[in-house]
């Protein structure tokens, strides 16, 4: 069994963490980052990933991933990087759990038409909406709202592509900029190592589940693959080395070495960085002006060849496409309803927009609408534009 590598001495500590914005005694069983991993997995916001869209919708199949799954994996590869690297893997773990749990149903289409609809009404932005999840709209403690999550977690959520600071005149960004004054994230800077790790590792769980999900969806197939950058070499490898073997496992041993040959890049392409900028504490790595977790310029090149041959043959393809336009109707007609009828939301939804002027309302609208899952959102539509025949 391979021995851990040494501790990095830029690696977050939680015995040194910056605290929590209310102050609570520490748990005898868990470190503070490992406590904010658990708070994470027990929200609501957490449970309602299970049908949400990654790219399909959750009811057009089993297999595919969801925005539940698509997390799980994340955190597998944050967490398995974060090691190899020596760094925090519960807080590499706890950031790439959080970071989708702003998305509103129906993935991508559902963001963009809660932008149009939200456009005179502060905008909206999902990982806005993720650290409203974290911070004010998850109710399950009696002193504070929200999670009250480590300064350490906070930051990577909000910082885990880079700094945030010149966004802050956003109108959809207000509520960062609000939390920010009160309890400063130094959001001008590079977030943790720890966070860097579950940025790279989304990008690669969702490179090579969308290539899984869009063979088994029928948009492409294996001979397809082999002529795309990144994926195609490992497509030819698995078929060299098992040339009798069923396609579908070939699917899945090409996407294994894929996964592999993005982690084993990002490994050494950090490396190389971190002795390159002589970084040796954490605030060296908030401060090194640039990423320190990152792809080769090798690999970045490969993943944008990947990512427009899956833009052509998979996000924009008429069947997406045609789930894309009803899932927008969908949250369009219901926005439009509860604005003009608030009080057909459910109750507790109603006397939270009740006293509040449009724009406000409109917030209480965007809330409600985004923390819906795909199913939910169908359901609801139906109920209030269909009229039900009591017996």
């Amino acid at each position: 069994m391979p021995s851990l590598p040494t501790r990095a001495p830029f690696a977050e500590s939680p015995f040194r963490s910056r605290g929590r914005k209310v102050a609570e005694n520490e748990s005898k069983t868990r470190t503070a980052f490992a406590r904010d991993r658990d708070r994470i997995i027990h929200t609501s916001a957490f449970r309602r990933l299970k049908e949400k869209t990654q790219v399909f919708v959750a009811h057009e199949g089993d297999h595919f991933r969801t925005r539940l799954t698509h997390s799980l994996e994340v955190a597998q590869i944050a967490r398995s990087i974060a090691t190899a690297l020596g760094l925090d893997a519960d807080l590499a773990e706890t950031v790439a759990l959080a970071h989708d749990l702003g998305h509103p149903p129906f993935g991508h289409a559902g963001e963009d038409e809660l932008q149009i609809q939200m456009q005179n009404f502060g905008g909206f932005d999902h990982n806005v909406q993720t650290f409203r999840v974290v911070t004010r709209l998850e109710r399950r403690y009696p002193r504070f709202d929200g999670l009250n999550l480590t300064w350490e977690t906070l930051e990577g959520v909000i910082k885990h592509n880079g700094p945030v600071v010149d966004k802050l005149d956003r109108p959809s960004w207000r509520a960062i900029a609000e939390f920010d004054a009160e309890y400063d994230l130094r959001l001008s800077t590079w977030a943790s190592a720890e966070a860097q790790v579950a940025a790279l590792a989304d990008d690669i769980a969702y490179n090579n589940h969308d290539v899984d999900d869009g063979v088994q969806a029928g948009l492409f197939n294996l001979e397809e693959l082999r002529a795309v950058p990144l994926i195609g070499p490992n497509v030819e490898s698995a078929l060299a080395d098992y040339p009798d073997c069923d396609p579908s496992i070939i699917r899945l041993e090409a996407v294994r070495r894929m996964i592999g040959a993005m982690v084993d890049d990002v490994l050494a392409e950090t490396r190389r960085r971190v002795e390159q900028g002589a970084v040796q504490a954490p605030e060296d790595v908030r401060q090194l002006g640039h990423a320190l977790i990152s792809f080769s310029r090798d690999m970045v090149e490969d993943l944008s060849a990947l990512r427009r041959f899956l833009m052509e043959r998979m996000y924009r393809h008429w069947k997406v496409n045609r789930t894309r336009s009803q899932a927008r109707r969908i949250l369009a007609e219901m926005f439009q309803l509860f604005m003009a009828e608030p009080e057909v939301m459910p109750t507790e939804w109603f006397q939270r927009a009740q006293s509040r002027d449009e724009a406000g309302r409109a917030r209480v609208v965007c809330d409600y609408i985004a923390g819906m899952t795909d199913r939910f959102a169908i359901e609801e539509h139906r109920k209030l534009f269909h009229l039900e025949v009591w017996s």
